[in-house]
């Protein structure tokens, strides 16, 4: 069952002064807001393992994360699923060190092993336009698997809309706000947060 974030992650809170310092180098800018916890991530993730395995048919299983946002919530997922897999990656740059995707997806790191007739779980950190996941699938579908699923960690409500594959395992739905954490990065920080946080304030470029 996909796991709701129930706070009013938009509103700012109170006790958070806008311009905290958080020791970026020549700037200031408020620290995150956490809105999922490391307990409620491991509870959904163990949960996220046992729906992959009654999920997904029987046969030769390859997980292929996507680099660099979905590395930590894949290493969890992958030792909550209950059968025999290998692992594989695909570097992707859309973002680079920018907030806002460039509308260009390039692989910048290739799979290491073919996948023809193999089961394939696609795990990504966050649906959001869409962009990223709908070349990505376009590209694995290409290899000839014997199937695709996608599993991402956190889906914005725009993704509906987005034109991108179907997503078979949502872990969170995700606010209409900049998240990291968990392996989500803003400008390359924040990614060795325990918990999903929002970021009002995006960091300077360093």
């Amino acid at each position: 069952m996909l796991s709701r974030v129930s706070a009013d992650v938009r509103k700012p809170d109170p006790r958070v002064a806008v311009g905290t310092a958080v020791g970026h180098r020549g700037g200031m800018s408020a620290p995150p807001r956490e809105i999922i916890s490391a307990a409620a991530l491991a509870r959904r993730v163990a949960e996220l393992g046992a729906e992959i395995d009654r999920g997904l048919p029987a046969g030769p299983l390859t997980v292929v994360g996507v680099l660099r946002g979905a590395f930590i919530f894949m290493a969890d997922l992958v030792r909550a699923i209950p059968r025999d897999l290998t692992c594989d990656f695909l570097g992707v740059r859309s973002y680079g060190d920018a907030t806002v995707s460039s509308g260009v997806v390039e692989i910048t790191s290739d799979l290491h092993a073919p996948i023809a007739g193999r089961h394939v779980l696609l795990v990504e950190d966050i649906a959001d336009t869409g962009l990223t996941l709908r070349y990505l699938h376009d590209v694995l579908q290409a290899r000839n698997p014997a199937s695709i699923r996608v599993c991402v960690l956190l889906a914005k409500p725009s993704y509906a809309a987005s034109g991108g594959p179907a997503i078979d395992f949502v872990g969170f739905e995700a606010p209409d706000a900049y998240v990291v954490g968990y392996g989500l990065d803003a400008r390359q920080l924040y990614r060795n947060l325990s918990h999903v946080a929002v970021l009002d304030d995006l960091p300077p470029p360093r």
